[in-house]
């Protein structure tokens, strides 16, 4: 589909940013046009606004981020900080800070998830359709009864109630001639607590990529309120495509959406950008967090540490799983993991389907 000629400086801005380090979200570049179409601008300076308050500029980047709208938008030529006008056509990715690192050739090919890199690698990832497993089948079939509830504002008929219902009373009290022989009382229904899955996706999590994709459809599918975002050198919600209900549809439309599969690992960089944007950081509000990572953190310990921090105060508990922990003797062995360990709920397996699937249906028993 074409873009209208007037949206499309909007669309390609974001685009920009990202390639420059900026975690710029797709749901972010959607409320920027939103945001300038509200406005009306009547100068740049109201585009700039908008740009600064929907991709959620880091204060500390706005130098770089005014010298690239300059550029974009005014023709304004980059410093040589920003951009040198002599490097090396072969770059390929991009560090978080903006600064351009040469790929080796042949690392890109490197399949087997042993390493952990910084480095930016877009690519695709074509899923292989397969046949379901038992686990799969058994968290649809007890996801109803054993995913974790909460107190809903709403009430109904109950007879343990905790409240007198005063309007069915008095309806009562008019069809018997004044009597109420039994009071009618109410108490809070309960829903399913939603529930936040954080998907690494990153070259060391390749040979993990397809099972907790596949775990993530099924318990979209299951639950009431499942909300997915995938994270490796930048984040992506996947939440819409993981509703399709078939799922080798599901996953051929995560596949085509995320674009950072089997690339590098700023985990702490991807956080930030979440919580910075109010409707994402909004979804861990009293929800059940579930972070699928290794956590091979290449980007600063002190970055995934606060954002940890922060989401361990939002949401109702945290876990962390990860496919090293399989080992009976492991230990979190990097920076970033052990400083973590305060904030989490619990750090267990999430090497295979099974382990994934009986930690999520036992969230709401007692530890």
């Amino acid at each position: 589909m074409t873009l209208p000629a007037a949206i499309r400086p909007f669309v390609e801005f974001p685009a920009i940013l990202r390639a420059h380090g900026f975690p710029v979200a797709p749901d972010q570049t959607m409320g920027f046009v939103e945001a300038v179409g509200l406005l009306g601008p009547r100068d740049m300076r109201d585009i700039r606004s908008a740009a600064i308050a929907m991709l959620s500029v880091p204060r500390d980047r706005q130098t770089e981020f005014d010298a690239l709208f300059k550029a974009y938008f005014l023709g304004q030529g980059l410093a040589a900080s920003i951009e040198d006008d002599d490097e090396d056509d072969d770059v390929q990715a991009y560090e978080p800070t903006g600064a351009q690192v040469d790929v080796e050739e042949g690392m890109e090919e490197d399949e087997t998830g042993d390493l952990a890199t910084s480095a930016e690698i877009l690519r695709r990832r074509q899923f292989v359709p397969a046949d379901e497993s038992g686990a799969l089948r058994h968290l649809a079939r007890r996801a109803e009864k054993d995913l974790p509830r909460r107190l809903s504002y709403r009430r109904a008929f109950s007879q343990r109630g905790n409240r007198i219902d005063l309007r069915k009373a008095l309806k009562q009290a008019l069809r018997q001639d004044g009597e109420v022989f039994d009071l009618p009382v109410t108490r809070r229904k309960t829903r399913q607590r939603r529930i936040l899955l954080l998907v690494d996706v990153s070259g060391s999590m390749t040979d993990q990529s397809v099972a907790t994709m596949r775990f993530a459809h099924k318990l979209t599918q299951a639950a009431e309120r499942v909300e997915t975002f995938t994270f490796g050198t930048r984040l992506t919600r996947v939440s819409h495509s993981l509703r399709i209900k078939n799922t080798d549809q599901a996953l051929e439309s995560v596949g085509a959406t995320v674009a950072d599969f089997d690339g590098g690992t700023r985990i702490g960089d991807a956080l930030q950008a979440f919580l910075a944007v109010p409707r994402f950081a909004g979804q861990a509000r009293g929800a059940a967090v579930l972070i699928l990572s290794d956590g091979l953190e290449r980007g600063e310990p002190a970055t995934l540490v606060e954002a940890i921090r922060k989401l361990a105060r939002l949401c109702w508990r945290l876990d962390w799983l990860t496919p090293l922990a399989a080992d009976p003797g492991y230990e979190p062995r990097t920076e970033a993991l052990s400083a973590c360990l305060p904030f989490l709920d619990s750090l267990v397996p999430g090497d295979r389907i099974e382990a994934l699937c009986t930690h999520v249906l036992s969230l709401s028993r007692p530890s």
